[in-house]
């Protein structure tokens, strides 16, 4: 699938710059073209020196408190809902802690260093698996919870803004937030309804009912606020957020006793080793999407979708923002990519490029995650992951895009 969709890419601009130079007389597409190429490679590699200071940043932090034992505390405390939510999941069972630590990246942004922890993780259902071609109930559920990514701090989207000059890169912290619960709940719901889940058990309501009122009575109260007031707060506790974590992370682990710093370089170490395996992936999309920039093809594309937006009478100003949306459930690293690729060219902190940024954190790749994760242990038959996954999915692209209209006017 992916092989298909980087060959389309080229192929599309070819034929776009034959018809611009053959039909509209334009000669200069094809140097155009040609210098995006090199053009995104070099972007490609900047992204990259960022990224690798991220990656190896958070995942040396993860690794304190995996060491302090946080890790474990949390894989307690959800233990009794992973019971009800996967009852066929015996309690101890080492998938339990993997989980916690699988949505515990995914809750930082931290979408590449999820995967490897996430594919453990299905390979531990797998072993309580009674058909192991067959998705599980559990494998479905976790896999779905995955692919909806509740993100509480993306911090690799705040890198990406910071890297292109965003005047405040936690700008997106509220959006992405409110999105990414959207797509969450959307996910869980329907894995529920198919699965005959017992949503009202008590156990169940307590761990969801207080999140859910406090969501709820948090937007209340967002309501309320103009849209600069908005702009604000959410600048003032992502920055808080963020930080306070990187000290709570620290402190914890003192009080526990943990050498702090070495744990610090054993995740950091990691996290070099995770980021240097992108440059390739991120080259290969950059260059592929810029070429069909340049070659007028994505132009044209989002000019057709605009006007039948305009025939609608609706606002026409989430159009850019969607070729993010459109290969977000196919590839990770192409909607990476148009991300970056539409903060260049609408301006990092343009409406486009704020609401391809909800987009990009407000749920995972579906059919990358059900690829690599139902791949990796054989599973061939899917059942209902990816009707689930993709509604999940949907859900967070409208909730994305209404919230950039609520936050950003």
């Amino acid at each position: 699938m992916l092989n298909g969709l980087w060959l389309g890419f080229f192929l599309v601009a070819a034929v776009a710059g034959l018809v611009r130079w053959l039909v509209g007389g334009d000669p200069t597409v094809f140097a155009a073209m040609v210098e995006s190429l090199f053009a995104m490679a070099k972007l490609a590699v900047e992204v990259m020196v960022l990224l690798f200071g991220t990656l190896t940043l958070w995942l040396g932090l993860l690794r304190i408190a995996e060491a302090a034992g946080l890790v474990a505390w949390l894989a307690r405390l959800l233990g009794p809902l992973f019971r009800r939510l996967m009852p066929e999941v015996p309690a101890g069972h080492p998938a339990l802690g993997l989980i916690t630590m699988n949505f515990a990246a995914n809750a930082l942004g931290l979408d590449n260093a999820a995967t490897p922890i996430g594919l453990k993780a299905m390979r531990e259902l797998q072993t309580l698996n009674p058909h192991p071609t067959t998705a599980s109930n559990a494998q479905i559920l976790f896999l779905v919870l995955n692919a909806s990514s509740l993100t509480l701090l993306p911090v690799t989207i705040f890198m990406y803004r910071a890297q292109q000059g965003a005047a405040d890169p936690t700008l997106i912290f509220l959006p992405i937030l409110l999105a990414t619960s959207a797509s969450t709940l959307v996910g869980l719901l329907s894995v529920a309804l198919v699965q005959r889940l017992k949503l009202w058990d008590p156990v169940v309501l307590a761990y969801l009912l207080p999140g859910a009122l406090l969501l709820g009575g948090f937007m209340a109260l967002l309501a309320t606020l103009s849209s600069a007031a908005l702009a604000a707060l959410s600048s003032l506790l992502g920055n808080l957020v963020l930080f306070g974590l990187v000290i709570a992370f620290l402190v914890i682990g003192a009080l526990r006793r943990v050498p702090v710093y070495e744990r610090f370089i054993e995740g950091a170490k990691e996290g070099f080793d995770v980021a240097k395996n992108l440059l390739p992936y991120l080259v290969a999309m950059l260059c592929a999407i810029g070429v069909l920039r340049a070659s007028g093809a994505l132009d044209m594309a989002l000019d057709g979708i605009r006007w039948l937006v305009v025939q609608t009478g609706w606002d026409t100003r989430f159009v850019d923002a969607l070729p993010t949306a459109l290969v977000k459930p196919f590839s990770g690293s192409a909607a990476r990519a148009m991300l970056i690729e539409t903060m260049k060219s609408q301006g990092v902190d343009s409406f486009p490029a704020l609401a391809a940024a909800v987009i990009q954190g407000s749920t995972e790749t579906t059919f990358y995650v059900l690829a690599v994760y139902f791949g990796a242990v054989g599973i061939q038959r899917a059942r209902h992951a990816v009707a689930c996954a993709l509604a999940a999915e949907a859900a967070g692209v409208v909730a994305a895009i209404a919230v950039c209209y609520w936050f950003f006017g």
